[in-house]
């Protein structure tokens, strides 16, 4: 269930900085408005360069630009296509016991395979991404959907738990394809407030997908083995790449594209690792994912053995929970944003995540208060990550030109599926799950993304106080 990995943030500003020794960063807590448009801090064929990276935070331009389908197919293209990830991630959750009997593994074993999805996921967007921005969007966003859809062909018919570990990872590093260059289409068309309203549609429709995802998964497993789940997966993978081969245009033109080979990729992916509100920005996303997937991989098996749940009933709890990212982005973008700045939103949600993961703590490992207390912990999380996460993904977007769209969309997403990968197993850490470790690790997560956005905010202090 990855939840909106960029929408309706609001401001979108971290402040407009410079780099170290010739200005000041302005505070990040501090909203930027501006009507004149970012300055290109990339070049086409240049590489970003450490303080370069960013040259205006925020634009407030409306107007769409570059070329490609628009309106509501746009939307409903890009939406499937980000929608791709929580699919290929939920609709099988349901089954993770069913993998284990039939294969004869452990369920610790079993997790793997959400594991190792991640790490593909994570490998997939550091390949596609760049390519992306060199080659245009549409070559290499079909060859990640074909062999996505050959990857979910050999996990239905994996003779055992190796091979559809190997399927996985394969499938994700495919589905990659989607999610990155999914995002860097709407950096390409729009820029400001018009990129904010895109993504907030987008986040709609793809945030529908973890509702729907374990649904489905779960009435599937009424009628068909877990293989079936990934038959399913197979068949969305061809109508994505048929509705993407026939409707979504170019929108990065040839003139707009960064040349050069991997030496230039590596260096403006360097530039944007060295610009701190970049990189404060992106840890807070890519612990806060962590917390995302610390629930993700843990409550499957925590809800099912430890609780003893139905497939069908755990279905239900992780839609309603998934209902909770949804509803909190939509609020954040159509009622709070307006009133507050993106900053005191993300530091609102970021302390409310805490907040909610001591008291799942507290009711699994002190109070033993069942599962009724467990699950109303874990939806405050949820609702709290729905204001963090997209916040957090279109700010960072915001600090770069279309030209690095590709390599700044893939540092964001590879960051934070590799935080989730690491934190897949752990809430099965010993061999047995355990409710204690995923309020444990649903807690850390969170602490170290609030830690991560606290470090931010201090240094944009720090440097605005140097510099006045």
């Amino acid at each position: 269930m990855p939840g909106p990995t960029a929408g309706s943030a609001g401001d979108t500003s971290t402040a407009s900085h410079t780099p170290a020794g010739t200005g000041g960063t302005a505070d990040p807590a501090a909203p930027v408005t501006s009507d004149a448009p970012a300055s290109p801090a990339v070049a086409p064929a240049a590489p970003a360069t450490p303080g370069g990276v960013v040259a205006a935070a925020v634009t407030a331009a409306d107007a769409p630009r570059g070329t490609g389908a628009g309106g509501r197919g746009a939307i409903l293209v890009l939406g499937g296509l980000v929608a791709l990830g929580p699919l290929t991630t939920d609709l099988y959750l349901p089954g993770l016991p069913a993998i284990a009997e039939d294969l004869a593994a452990e369920p610790a074993a079993v997790q793997l395979t959400l594991t190792f999805s991640m790490f593909g996921v994570a490998a997939g967007q550091l390949i596609f991404g760049p390519l992306s921005d060199r080659f245009g969007r549409r070559p290499p966003l079909l060859v990640g959907l074909v062999v996505y859809t050959l990857a979910s062909v050999a996990c239905v018919i994996a003779p055992n738990l190796p091979v559809l570990i190997a399927g996985r990872f394969v499938q994700g590093a495919a589905g990659a394809a989607g999610l990155v260059i999914g995002r860097a289409v709407a950096r390409d068309r729009f820029e400001g407030v018009a990129m904010i309203r895109f993504l907030a549609s987008i986040t709609l429709i793809s945030g529908l997908a973890p509702i729907l995802a374990p649904l489905f998964g779960a009435q599937l497993l009424r009628v068909t083995s877990w293989r079936g789940t990934f038959g399913a997966l197979a068949a969305l993978g061809l109508l994505l790449t048929l509705v993407a081969f026939g409707a979504l245009r170019e929108t990065l033109p040839a003139s707009a594209r960064r040349g050069g080979g991997l030496s230039v990729t590596l260096r403006t992916m360097g530039g944007l690792l060295r610009d701190v509100p970049f990189l404060g920005l992106m840890l807070t996303s890519t612990f806060a994912f962590g917390t995302l997937f610390g629930y993700i991989s843990g409550s499957s098996v925590v809800l099912q053995h430890v609780y003893h749940v139905s497939p069908q009933t755990y279905s239900l709890l992780f839609g309603l929970n998934s209902l909770a990212i949804v509803a909190s982005t939509q609020v954040n973008g159509r009622l709070l944003a307006p009133r507050f700045a993106a900053a005191k939103l993300m530091l609102a949600g970021l302390v409310t995540a805490v907040a909610a993961g001591v008291a799942l703590v507290l009711v699994t490992a002190v109070w033993d208060l069942g599962l009724v207390a467990v699950c109303a912990s874990l939806f405050v999380v949820m609702a709290a990550l729905g204001v963090v996460l997209p916040n957090s993904a279109a700010r960072a977007l915001s600090l770069v030109p279309p030209q690095a769209a590709g390599s700044a969309s893939a540092l964001l997403g590879t960051a934070n599926f590799l935080c989730g990968a690491v934190v897949a197993p752990l809430s099965s850490l010993g061999g047995s799950p355990s409710a204690v470790l995923l309020g444990v690790v649903v807690l850390t997560c969170a602490l170290l993304a609030t830690a991560s956005y606290l470090m931010l905010l201090r240094h944009g202090r720090r440097v605005a106080a140097a510099a006045a």
